[in-house]
Order: C-alpha cells, then sequence, then structure tokens
C-alpha cells in the first residue's frame, strides 16, 4: 500500500514551489533598489539594464552550455522569453524607476494580471468569470489613487506608461515560464532562464549600445539614502541576487504552481521593493500611494485567484466553444489548460485500468 503522501522530510511540489515563488519575489524586490544609486550616478536605465542581464548571463553560460539542446528543442519559447520576461520587463521598469519611485513603478508593473483578463475579455471576447472582472476592477481604482489622478496625474505620465509596459510584458514571463513545461517538448525551468537572459543581453546590446557607456563610474561610489558606499556593492547585488537567483527560482516556482499561483505571490516583490526603498533610498509613499497600491495588491490577487468561467466539466482534454470548434488556448488561464490536461491523463488512466479489471 502507498501513500500519497510525500516522505517526511521531502517537502511537496506545491511547498517547494511556494518556497522557490517567495524566494523569486523577495530577490526580484530588491532591483530597483540597487539600480537605482546607479542610475543617479550617471548610468542611463537602459545601460543599468544591460548590466543586470548581461551580468546574469555571463554567470548563467555554463548551464547554458549544459542545457544547449533547449535551443533545438523550443527556439520560439526561448526567444520569447528572452524578448518580454527578460529584456522587456527589465528596461520598461528601470526607464520607469528613472522618473517615478520605484514602489510605484512595481505597483503599476503589477497590473498584469488584469490587463491579461481585459485581452481575453475585449480582444479575444472570451467570458471571463465575475471575480476577475472585480479584481481588474479594484486593482484599476487602486492605480488611479497611486498617480493621484485627482490632482492631473501628479507623477510622470512617460514614467508611468514605461511601467505599464512592463505589466504587459510581466504577462508574458508567467505564461512562457509555464508554456515551457508543457507540450512534446518540455525544456528544463533552467534551460529558460540561462538562454532568456542570454537572447535578452543580445538584444539588449543592439539598442543600448554599452560601448558609450562610463563604465569607470562602477569603480567609484555611489549614494544611498544619503550615505556612501561602492557602486560595485549594489551592482554585484542586482546580477547575482536580483537577477540569477529571481529567475532561477522564479521559473521553477511557476513549474511546481501554475501562473496564477505564482503571480499570486509574486504580488509580494511590491511590498519589498516599496519597504526596501522606503528604508534605504527614503522614498516616502503619501497615504494615497499607499492605499491604491494595497489595492492593486488586492485586485491582482483576486484576478489570479478566480476561477476561469464557461469551461467544461473535469476531465476534457480541451475547452469547446460554439459548434465544437477548439476555443483558443489563451483564452483560459494556463495554468488551468496543464491542470485541465493533468486531469484528462489522470482519467485515461483509471479507466484503462478499470477495463483490464472487467477483462
Amino acid at each position: 500500500m502507498h501513500s500519497s503522501k510525500p516522505p517526511l522530510g521531502r517537502p511537496s511540489g506545491r511547498t517547494l514551489g511556494l518556497t522557490l515563488a517567495l524566494v523569486s519575489a523577495i530577490a526580484f524586490g530588491g532591483s530597483g533598489t540597487a539600480a537605482k544609486p546607479l542610475i543617479e550616478a550617471g548610468l542611463s536605465p537602459l545601460h543599468v539594464v544591460w548590466l543586470r542581464v548581461t551580468g546574469a548571463a555571463v554567470v548563467l553560460l555554463p548551464l547554458a552550455y549544459r542545457h544547449r539542446e533547449a535551443v533545438l528543442r523550443r527556439p520560439g519559447l526561448l526567444i520569447g522569453f528572452g524578448l518580454l520576461a527578460v529584456a522587456g520587463v527589465q528596461a520598461c521598469y528601470f526607464a520607469a524607476i528613472s522618473r517615478i519611485p520605484v514602489g510605484v513603478a512595481l505597483l503599476i508593473e503589477y497590473l498584469g494580471p488584469p490587463l491579461l483578463i481585459g485581452y481575453v475579455r475585449f480582444v479575444q471576447r472570451r467570458p471571463i468569470s465575475r471575480g476577475a472582472a472585480i479584481g481588474a476592477g479594484v486593482a484599476v481604482a487602486g492605480l488611479a489613487c497611486v498617480v493621484e489622478v485627482w490632482n492631473g496625474l501628479s507623477f510622470d505620465l512617460l514614467g508611468v506608461l514605461f511601467a505599464l509596459g512592463a505589466a504587459c510584458c510581466q504577462v508574458g514571463y508567467f505564461v512562457l515560464a509555464d508554456a515551457g513545461s508543457r507540450g512534446d517538448r518540455p525544456v528544463d525551468p533552467i534551460a529558460v532562464s540561462a538562454y532568456g537572459l542570454l537572447i535578452g543581453s543580445v538584444v539588449l546590446t543592439a539598442f543600448t549600445r554599452p560601448w558609450q557607456a562610463d563604465w569607470g563610474k562602477l569603480g567609484g561610489d555611489v549614494v544611498m539614502n544619503g550615505h556612501t558606499l561602492p557602486a560595485l556593492l549594489p551592482a554585484a547585488w542586482m546580477v547575482l541576487i536580483a537577477t540569477v537567483l529571481a529567475y532561477l527560482t522564479g521559473v521553477v516556482a511557476v513549474r511546481h504552481l501554475s501562473p496564477p499561483v505564482a503571480g499570486v505571490v509574486a504580488n509580494l516583490e511590491a511590498v519589498v521593493a516599496t519597504v526596501l526603498a522606503w528604508v534605504l533610498l527614503g522614498e516616502h509613499l503619501g497615504l494615497p500611494q499607499v492605499t491604491g497600491g494595497l489595492l492593486v495588491l488586492a485586485g491582482a490577487f483576486a484576478a489570479q485567484a478566480s476561477k476561469p468561467a464557461a469551461v467544461e466539466p473535469a476531465g476534457a482534454a480541451q475547452v469547446s466553444g460554439k459548434g465544437g470548434e477548439d476555443v483558443d488556448r489563451a483564452a483560459v488561464p494556463a495554468g488551468a489548460t496543464a491542470l485541465g490536461e493533468r486531469l484528462a491523463r489522470a482519467a485515461g488512466a483509471e479507466t484503462g485500468e478499470a477495463l483490464e479489471k472487467e477483462r
């Protein structure tokens, strides 16, 4: 007789996934705080992004070589992850924090899940659950408080637009991280992280022209909330902790959970970043921003935790629309689709065993 519980001393897949997602959120949360002193010292936001991504890609080169077969197995997935989840998210986010506070930029970035729901509802014209719609509305109301729209958008408009761009690219991070585990040719999550950072580095090199930056500033000092420290210290933290550790643990976490669940835990990144910016950078937010931030997080949580609408009974390997046509998989959260596939396979296995016994 076998027990379904994991052996003592060994965490279950979900427990491991939640732990890794928490580590990833905390690691990601320190990126803006480490980067801002470098930007204020004279490096452009794009050059800081290039330093972060390229430094991490170099660190992960041995892992990329070890998983080189992934390039032939799922090239489109790796390219998409590099463009959206690495280059897109980082470039937009760092451009945003050069114009608006770190905490505000991250709170806007976490409008990603409601944006995905809006795309499904109004562009693909697919049904969504009431909880998802309410969560999206709450998050948008929170954004209005964060940017204080009643004062004529007191925050820099371009900075807000950059943060919204990061929110759009963040959707790709969770969807593509999960997609790598599905299909006939799954890709190791370490390979997704390593090649995503490598591809992102190549793309950013073409656009940022790093040879024009004054890298001598890394040998000097930077100021963080009135305190002077070597520039290499926040640079090393940004590369090793906020990028290498954050991406590796984050992608693996999505495989053990699902994009919606991993996204819920990732919301803690905004809290970590806001607290660190408050303590280390002296960026104090007013009551409207704090209230709006809580609404954004609550709305994102509700939107991601809600169940998808108009899904057929469990056991179906696919979701069907009118006339028996297959509904676009993008209309259903990737985590729900993967779960449906696993349930279908399990149901098929049980049916096969029952028929075998009858014979």
